[in-house]
């Protein structure tokens, strides 16, 4: 991991949130991701079980998390099963985590080599009455892969067929959306390493530069700042191409006179960001362009306002729709009678704002969530208005993480230029 280690606190917390939330005698059983395979020997690399992660702080492979609050024995309580490292294995692969390192990185006393897991599960399990299994319930998901997780949940209920199984997806949705402030120092670094890019941007894009040398200068400084690199993968798209919501080609020319639309973030510590900024290429907007560029910069600051606690997502989008409905009419895009003969399932604004303006985020870009759950202090989301018109070649889209707290909304990336006139002086000065 190239993060600084994390403060098993956070760890020890949440499993005792999680725990608190189960059944009586129920047992609660994570896995970790596959390393997934490319061709031939290769491999995509690892990348961790979001609620693992979340519960365990344990950033490896092959790793099984255990959690039995009503167990006899309090050493059964809580259990890790990390794979066993070896001299071989640190130098093909590097050491993994030992006894000691794991229980230093978890806060779990009982730490135990993966090659045991059956043999132990067949002690407790029989002892339980229900088992809690995870699943990935997102509403976004398409999977035809079968994963670790799911080929573990097969294996568990078959050969256990007469416990009462229930889903721990529903419990992390609900734990997942509140974040500590260990989690919000965490995205909150994940924000300033996204700032450190973007500047190192302000003074590169020129006409002539190539959409992929962006996405170069932009991994070169997230690495250099002890981030593993994108959040997700990077949009950077100039002129036409910024109309396509999710274009990663990155391989046209940024050319004199284009806007380019820049949807990219830094992760830290496995904690996404997540930014969206448009750059004029010469270095200034022309006329036309600041008048979209600033409309959607009054409904993202309006928008960012209605983030406050005991609001809505549905609502507030619908009241989303409602300022964004009338920038585009100012704009000339859009009639009173577009309007008037819109049908409800497909309001008119929607031909040029066609996405929702706000997500969840945290271990996840796109983090789990309850989207009819009221705001609560803690939750962190995403404010991403845009205006898209196919017919000008010109994309505009901005994007900041907001936190939700107490005394209002908490931009995380204030720091980052977003006036239209700051982006100017700053590619210009």
């Amino acid at each position: 991991m190239k993060y600084s280690a994390i403060d098993s606190k956070l760890f020890i917390e949440n499993r005792t949130r999680f725990a608190a939330s189960l059944k009586p005698n129920s047992i609660a059983l994570f896995v970790s991701n596959d390393i997934l395979p490319t061709n031939a020997d290769g491999s995509m690399g690892f990348v961790q079980n979001s609620d693992l992660f979340y519960l365990s702080g344990v950033d490896q492979e092959e790793t099984i998390l255990l959690i039995y609050p009503d167990a006899i024995s309090g050493a059964h309580k809580e259990v890790l099963f990390v794979k066993e490292t070896s001299e071989l294995i640190a130098i093909w692969e590097g050491a993994k985590l030992n006894v000691a390192e794991a229980q230093k990185t978890t806060g779990i006393k009982n730490v135990m080599w993966i090659a045991g897991f059956e043999a132990f599960l067949k002690t407790v399990i029989f002892q339980a009455e229900h088992v809690y299994l995870n699943s990935n319930e997102h509403t976004r998901r398409y999977i035809d892969t079968e994963t670790a997780e799911m080929r573990f949940n097969k294996n568990i209920m078959a050969k256990y067929p007469l416990h009462k199984y229930e889903r721990s997806a529903p419990i992390m949705h609900k734990l997942r959306a509140i974040k500590s402030q260990y989690e919000v120092d965490l995205i909150q670094q994940a924000c300033t390493i996204t700032e450190k890019g973007f500047r190192r941007l302000l003074k590169f894009v020129k006409p002539g530069v190539m959409e992929y040398q962006i996405e170069a200068e932009l991994v070169h400084e997230f690495i250099s700042n002890c981030s593993r690199g994108f959040a997700y993968g990077p949009i950077i798209a100039s002129g036409g191409s910024a109309c396509v919501l999710h274009y990663v080609e990155n391989n046209k020319e940024c050319k004199a006179g284009d806007v380019l639309l820049l949807d990219v973030a830094a992760e830290y510590g496995n904690y996404a960001s997540d930014l969206t900024r448009c750059l004029p290429v010469s270095g200034k907007f022309t006329t036309r362009q600041k008048q979209v560029y600033n409309a959607v910069l009054r409904v993202m600051k309006a928008a960012t306002a209605m983030l406050q606690v005991g609001n809505n997502i549905p609502d507030y989008h619908k009241a989303v729709g409602l300022l964004m409905e009338k920038e585009l009419v100012d704009l000339g895009l859009l009639t009173l009678d577009d309007i008037k003969n819109q049908k409800a399932e497909w309001p008119a604004y929607k031909k040029y704002f066609m996405h929702g303006t706000s997500h969840f985020l945290g271990l996840d870009v796109h983090d789990v969530g309850n989207f009819n759950r009221p705001l609560e202090a803690g939750m962190v989301f995403t404010c991403e208005p845009g205006i898209y018109i196919p017919e000008e070649n010109l994309g505009i889209r901005l994007e900041n993480d907001i936190l939700v707290t107490v005394s209002g909304p908490n931009d995380l990336m204030k720091n980052i230029p977003l006036e239209a006139e700051a982006i100017e002086d700053a590619m210009n000065g």
